[in-house]
């Protein structure tokens, strides 16, 4: 979240960007109300400090009828002051649900839209757009047609948007999270199996919000755990509360995890088959950078995720993203796209985000650096490395043949064990 006093200070500024956000919240409130907790802070300080003096002062008392008027005074003080930390309770609960609602500042160089269709387009990836000299059929034609995928045996057993991946989609799915781990290490990448449940602080505290009608998230009744909707919500809780060394910065990580997102509205041919579901495995990279490095470490993290998928020979663009279509945290946020061609369109595969301290200054996630006194907050960032339903989506619909095979990816070959995919 924005720092308050930040907020305060630069109000129009904050108000100005909301709007370009697409967002609304109650700003004047929010003003308001931080003045009245001011306040009311300020009279429990001081009704505090006058029952401590006047504490004190019992004990010098010349006689016992003073002591008692003394003692009566002081429980008068205490009562005033427990008033007004009831009053300064309720008016910081209204407070932090409002601060929480107010998102990032922007990059200044993020187009201003209202959703995904205001992405502007920077560059094309390495691979051109594939020519068929045949009807190319979509994914799910694909797994149907050579025995891949079960939508219907996953809807009997978990309902609509689960499924089963079947025979070499198994080998694929798993050749995939492979080859994008193996990239990332080799660049420096911790590699990290993450936990599938988060508790709702965690969630909170990267931006996720767990509860709610609006929510994304499934939530575990009777407890304080959710399902993770990305390893970003585990990797960025890692440091919650906890102050690293300057020294050690940047850290760089890639989770691999199950997802799970309820995908609530999502319909419609563009969320046909694997590209809008209910479960996925996906691998993350998450970094934690000092401020000043994490602009870079943003570009970083998308030639990454460029590398990845020029390395898997699937066409795609990168969009910088709207402020519409930025989500709360992100200062910043590029996509990827990749060529679908049962779709004949493009469809996001990845996204990397430079969140600033936004999520840090929720998670109290801090850096010191030595010789120096106090803490600061860090910048994180995240970025989806393959999103291995849509990555699975993005070679069977690339990479199918004439004949109704499909080709196994180069760089995916080491992992397989087989060069072709032609059915049972």
């Amino acid at each position: 979240m924005l720092d308050r006093k930040f907020i305060l200070e630069n109000l129009e500024a904050v108000r100005q960007n909301c709007i370009n956000r697409n967002v609304n919240v109650e700003l004047d409130r929010f003003v308001e109300l931080e003045n009245m907790r001011k306040d009311l802070q300020k009279q429990s300080e001081d009704l505090n400090r006058q029952a401590n003096e006047l504490s004190k002062s019992i004990g010098k008392a010349k006689d016992e009828n003073e002591r008692n008027d003394l003692k009566e005074q002081g429980k008068s003080l205490r009562a005033q002051k427990a008033a007004v930390d009831e009053k300064l309770e309720e008016i910081a609960s209204e407070l932090n649900v409002i601060h929480a609602t107010i998102p990032n500042m922007t990059h200044p160089d993020a187009p201003i839209g209202v959703d995904d269709k205001d992405n502007l387009e920077l560059m094309r990836g390495a691979t051109p757009l594939p020519e068929f000299d045949f009807e190319p059929l979509d994914h799910v034609q694909l797994g149907q047609k050579l025995d891949l995928i079960d939508f219907e045996a996953g809807a009997r057993v978990a309902g609509s948007g689960f499924y089963f991946l079947k025979n070499e989609a198994v080998i694929l799915d798993l050749a995939l999270q492979m080859y994008a781990m193996n990239t990332l290490i080799r660049d420096g990448f911790t590699p990290m199996s993450t936990p599938d449940l988060a508790k709702q602080s965690i969630l909170q505290g990267t931006g996720f919000n767990p509860r709610g009608n609006e929510t994304q998230i499934y939530s575990i009744e009777n407890t304080d755990l959710s399902l993770i909707a990305t390893a970003e919500i585990p990797l960025g809780g890692m440091l919650a509360g906890e102050v690293v060394d300057a020294d050690l910065l940047p850290l760089k990580f890639c989770g691999t995890s199950h997802c799970f997102r309820t995908e609530a509205g999502a319909a419609g041919k563009a969320s046909r088959g694997l590209y809008r579901v209910h479960q996925f495995s996906k691998v993350e990279m998450f970094a934690f950078t000092l401020p000043e490095d994490s602009e870079q470490m943003l570009f970083h993290l998308r030639e990454m995720e460029m590398k990845i998928f020029d390395g898997l020979k699937i066409p795609y663009r990168v969009v910088d993203t709207s402020t519409g279509d930025l989500g709360g945290p992100a200062y910043r946020k590029f996509d990827l796209e990749a060529w679908m061609p049962g779709r004949n369109d493009f469809g996001e595969v990845t996204s990397t985000s430079n969140c600033t301290d936004y999520q840090a200054r929720r998670l109290n996630a801090r850096y010191k650096v030595k010789g120096e006194k106090g803490t600061h907050l860090l910048h994180t960032l995240n970025g989806t490395a393959i999103a291995i339903s849509r990555g699975l989506l993005a070679v069977m619909e690339n990479y199918q043949q004439k004949d109704g095979s499909i080709v196994v990816p180069d760089v995916l070959r080491p992992y397989t064990g087989f060069d072709v995919i032609k059915g049972h």
